[in-house]
């Protein structure tokens, strides 16, 4: 099953290159996007700049009234994450939904959103599933990992609602827009010039993104990347890498609670 799904991705890839030797500036226009928008949010996400950015450009109230939101008050620890979240899915999504729609005047369904064969390779993502969930509960033991997780750092005494559960809906929701970028865009942007190859091209960027994660998950990146990459190529939808991305996320975040006590 595993072979027929490289193989079936490599062809669909191959299908898409052609033999046109013209300059192909959709895979040009397509990767300076994705690295402008990685560069964006590499640096805006650091509120810290953005503070300093205002203030350089002579907004100070409105970098008053940003570090009011992010630093001071009993929400602030949840107002930077979500202002981290909120840079995330802007430039994962805006713009390449420009491009998309406006320069290629394209469907959208052509990079990932479709429906058609969303499910076609259920098996697969739940043997994805079933492998990566004894992982995660192995490496959730570790010091590294619950240092890392959840992002939202409950103190002594808070319940988990309303914020750590707040915080987990714009976790999802940057995650579908991540794979939307990664498994959507770039990887259907660039599969006209590198067909199959595309995915291996989407793999690099997606795996530097973890380079500020534990070592075991950066590495398991690259396996994902060319794993979720290969299915979205074969299908076109990059919507059970969304299922796959979340699943994983919500037990990492449970059971880094559970292993620090905090849940029963």
């Amino acid at each position: 099953m595993i072979k027929r799904i490289f193989r079936t991705a490599f062809q669909n890839g191959e299908n898409c290159r052609g033999n046109n030797q013209q300059i192909d500036f959709k895979v040009i226009i397509t990767l300076i996007i994705v690295a402008f928008c990685l560069s964006m949010i590499k640096y805006l996400t650091d509120y810290h700049l953005a503070v300093a950015c205002l203030e350089s450009l002579g907004f100070y109230n409105l970098s008053l009234t940003l570090k009011g939101y992010l630093l001071l008050g009993k929400n602030a620890q949840l107002n930077s994450l979500i202002y981290w979240a909120l840079i995330s899915i802007f430039f994962y999504f805006i713009p390449p939904l420009i491009c998309i729609k406006i320069l290629f005047k394209e469907k959208l369904a052509n990079y990932g959103l479709g429906l058609v064969n969303a499910f076609s390779e259920y098996k697969v993502y739940l043997i994805m599933l079933l492998v990566m969930i004894p992982l995660v509960l192995y490496f959730s033991r570790t010091q590294s990992f619950q240092h890392r997780y959840p992002f939202y750092i409950l103190h002594k005494g808070e319940p988990i609602y309303p914020n750590l559960l707040i915080w987990e809906c714009f976790y999802f929701i940057q995650f579908f827009a991540l794979e939307f970028f990664f498994r959507g865009f770039l990887l259907h942007g660039t599969k006209s010039q590198f067909g199959y190859y595309s995915v291996f091209v989407m793999m690099i960027p997606y795996c530097m993104i973890h380079f500020n994660k534990p070592l075991p998950e950066t590495i398991a990146a690259i396996l994902a990347g060319i794993v979720l990459g290969t299915l979205s190529m074969k299908s076109n939808s990059i919507w059970m890498g969304i299922f796959i991305h979340c699943s994983v996320a919500l037990t990492m975040d449970i059971c880094a609670l559970f292993n620090k006590g905090i849940l029963p």
